[in-house]
């Protein structure tokens, strides 16, 4: 997978993309990640991309030209499956979301800022638009790091264990069930004595139990898709 990211602070994204999960996938040659300053297509020397709002009002907005000078030029060299907005007013990122994208092979991300991009470049461009939460950031920069992070895990080969993801929380529309490891007994708890019996058939069903209870706790919307 080739993942193109197009912001105005690449240095946003040069830490999340290079520990844990993610550089290991880039270190397998299974995820390429290409972070693009939107300023190197800037309109003038002074590097401006952005500009009033039309109409009045506080803040600024992406100018169409730098964004639009970026997808164009990426799309001369490869297709891409999809031009992704990171914005409040997307739709919400959920696991489903995360599996649909992880079998695109090419995707250019688009992170905002300020008050936004220019109307026109979602109209022209966009081809998904997505909030990684029902709050406002800063910009889009951190919600493309967990976008990426989400999806990228999901890739044959990265995860040690490939059943590790199929494992986690919302996969199923449940919450994971709890974990336990070493030492089986710590200040007077006890491992459940289930995770201690070798009888596979019995643990799953103990988890599936467990990840039911929890889910019916603290996420019963779940529940209801």
């Amino acid at each position: 997978m080739r993942i193109d990211i197009l912001t105005c602070l690449p240095e946003l994204l040069v830490s999340p993309f290079s520990h844990s999960i993610v550089k290991r996938a880039q270190d397998k040659g299974l995820a390429e990640i290409h972070v693009h300053d939107l300023r190197q297509h800037a309109i003038n020397k002074h590097g401006q991309i952005d500009d009033y709002v039309f109409g009045g009002g506080a803040g600024m907005v992406l100018r169409v030209e730098p964004i639009a000078a970026w997808i164009d030029e990426l799309q001369a060299q490869r297709p891409y499956d999809a031009i992704i907005y990171l914005t409040p007013d997307g739709e919400t990122l959920r696991q489903p979301l995360a599996n649909r994208l992880s079998m695109f092979q090419n995707i250019i991300m688009l992170c905002g800022h300020y008050k936004g991009i220019d109307e026109r470049i979602r109209q022209t461009y966009i081809t998904h638009e997505i909030s990684v939460g029902d709050y406002v950031l800063s910009g889009g920069e951190l919600g493309a790091a967990i976008l990426v992070d989400a999806v990228v895990r999901l890739l044959p080969g990265v995860l040690g264990n490939e059943e590790s993801a199929l494992s986690d929380s919302f996969q199923d529309d449940l919450l994971a069930p709890p974990v336990y490891t070493r030492p089986a007994e710590w200040r007077g708890q006890a491992v459940p004595d289930i995770l201690l019996s070798g009888n596979t058939p019995k643990i799953e069903e103990w988890r599936h139990d467990q990840a039911l209870a929890r889910t019916q706790a603290r996420r019963p919307d779940l529940l209801g898709h």
